[in-house]
């Protein structure tokens, strides 16, 4: 069990939001007020579902952090989805024809276990926890999001990967009908990510299939997506149609795009500045001033034994 030490920029447990505070709607509405979402933008649910539909009986993590909560409405109306859009708000005002039920994923590569699996057999063994993580976006802004999956590895294990498996790839859906930016060539679609075997294992590594106790929302990655809390937000890839198992290092999305600027690894580097911009400190949404930015986004006890005789300024 991992035994969590206080941290500077840990907050009081009183100014933790409980659960029973964020899943009243009402409390989203008057939060959304004050941090100027707007009332209007409401959040989008696989098939159109309520508000109210909620998981039940969430298993508490001894990985979340104590920090305040980033507004429910903050968090489904300020994204990064650019097969809905390059703007924050596209994504939640361009997903609502995307249709994340009924859903599989490919499992393919070295591994025993081959095979297309329904969503609902990939979820249906594991146990949900609630875990609440820091979010670091590259373009230094951050925010803490209270997470429901399960840990990536544990999927990952039921498919027997086999020991040439150095990395694991993912593939998002590829739907331009549905993902409007997908029509264009903002990037080259399908988006891809992935992962060192021993990161994809890692503890922290989560299989997320909602956020703030319900669903995951359209424009948030519905309906599973990839979350690594202490890499930048662009490696936590959305609606994931395929996982493979790789021997070489896969491509990637934005390093395909701008390798200058974006790594394999893409760890947050406090002390790595992007090259149009610095790393130092961060806007956390909700939160006037700027706080510092820390290594490895605040999981360096946790995940910096990965990354030992790197140089993490060089191989990001």
């Amino acid at each position: 069990m991992l035994i969590k030490f206080a941290k500077p920029s840990d907050v009081k447990p009183s100014e933790i939001t409980p659960l029973s505070a964020y899943l009243d709607r009402r409390r989203f509405m008057k939060t959304a007020a004050v941090t100027g979402a707007g009332a209007a933008l409401l959040p989008l649910l696989p098939n159109g579902a309520s508000a109210a539909a909620k998981f039940d009986d969430l298993a508490k993590s001894p990985y979340s952090t104590d920090e305040e909560l980033t507004s429910f409405m903050s968090v489904t109306s300020y994204n990064n989805f650019y097969e809905f859009g390059p703007g924050k708000s596209d994504p939640i005002k361009n997903s609502k024809d995307f249709k994340p039920q009924p859903w599989s994923i490919a499992v393919d590569g070295h591994c025993a276990n081959p095979g297309t699996y329904a969503y609902e057999d990939i979820i249906r063994p594991h146990k949900l926890e609630e875990r609440i993580y820091r979010l670091r976006c590259v373009e230094a802004w951050s925010m803490v999001i209270p997470w429901v999956g399960i840990p990536l590895a544990d999927v990952l294990k039921r498919f027997e990967p086999a020991s040439t498996a150095k990395y694991v790839a993912f593939e998002t859906v590829l739907r331009p009908e549905e993902m409007p930016a997908q029509k264009t060539r903002l990037l080259d679609w399908p988006y891809v990510e992935g992962l060192r075997m021993d990161e994809a294992m890692h503890p922290l590594t989560l299989l997320a299939i909602g956020l703030y106790g319900q669903e995951m929302p359209n424009q948030n990655g519905a309906p599973i997506r990839l979350v690594v809390p202490w890499k930048y937000g662009f490696k936590s890839i959305k609606s994931i149609v395929r996982i493979s198992f790789v021997e070489n290092e896969p491509p990637t999305t934005w390093n395909k795009s701008a390798p200058q600027e974006y790594g394999f690894y893409s760890n947050v580097n406090p002390n790595k500045d992007h090259p149009r911009w610095s790393q130092r400190r961060e806007r956390r949404i909700g939160e006037f001033l700027r706080r510092e930015t820390l290594m490895f986004n605040g999981y360096a006890e946790e995940v910096a034994h990965l990354y030992e005789g790197m140089d993490l300024n060089t191989q990001y």
